[in-house]
């Protein structure tokens, strides 16, 4: 199927478009919400730090971007979701509308793991436009997933955290790989998700399998959003940023295709 993938930057959407390809789709767009005026939004959906390098990441894959700027807030936060002007969910479907009209998209990849809140959304968007939502992460148990994200060749950056044992002067801006031992030790001592669907972290991929450039963070700040003594909460703000070419994409697709395992999960 021609799928449309929703990206924020983090993992989850980048390695869900991966297991997209391995299944055998084609991702012909990605699709991006953003905010309007400021980094991070109360947002029950959307992942919005890490918005300023989101248009080199569809540079690095070669693929169009289509971004609308979230003009909604989290009005209806029930346990199901009925159409509702003003919520943050319509925007998400005038974006994928607007994709389905000029690409043709038959598909949606989504990158959720654990959030209930969210696959209820995003089914009701994509049964409204007739669109397959494609979520082979759906409910992974996290240590295995992490693991699995880190030994496919992704890499991505910590750019946000707000847990008990996260520290915004010592955490941001580290791997994944490097973060992944920290991460299990916490979730055994205090139960945090490694791979962060509790909030406890965001992330954003610098380079993946199915990047044709890597993406080069030259730049950036830390932001302290709440200096809480127990779980502060911190986030960068990318300032300086470029894209540069790597691997050719055949090497590249032939590693991915020697160490993925495609597990099919649906909502």
């Amino acid at each position: 199927m021609k799928v449309v993938a929703l990206i924020s930057g983090g993992k989850d959407s980048c390695y869900n478009m991966m297991q997209c390809v391995a299944a055998g789709h084609s991702i012909v767009a990605l699709a991006n919400l953003r905010p309007s005026n400021k980094d991070e939004l109360d947002s029950y959906m959307y992942q919005t730090v890490g918005h300023q390098a989101i248009e080199l990441l569809a540079e690095a894959m070669g693929l169009p971007l289509y971004r609308r700027t979230i003009e909604g807030t989290s009005l209806d936060t029930g346990r199901e979701y009925s159409q509702r002007q003003g919520d943050e969910v319509e925007d998400l479907y005038h974006l994928l509308k607007h994709v389905k009209e000029k690409e043709g998209v038959e598909a949606v990849s989504v990158g959720a793991i654990l959030s209930d809140y969210q696959r209820v959304r995003v089914e009701n968007v994509c049964a409204r436009l007739r669109l397959q939502p494609l979520a082979y992460l759906w409910r992974r148990d996290q240590e295995t997933l992490l693991s699995e994200i880190i030994s496919c060749d992704l890499h991505a950056l910590l750019i946000k955290v707000a847990a008990f044992g996260l520290d915004p002067e010592k955490h941001l801006g580290k791997s994944l790989s490097e973060m992944e031992p920290y991460l299990k030790q916490l979730s055994q001592k205090y139960g945090v998700h490694v791979c962060g669907e509790g909030g406890e972290y965001e992330t954003f991929t610098t380079d993946c399998p199915l990047f044709k450039k890597r993406i080069v963070i030259d730049a950036m700040e830390t932001v302290i959003h709440s200096a809480d003594a127990f779980a502060p909460v911190g986030y960068l703000r990318f300032t300086q940023m470029h894209t540069e070419n790597k691997v050719s994409g055949h090497d590249k697709y032939t590693h991915y295709y020697g160490h993925v395992i495609l597990l099919i999960y649906r909502f």
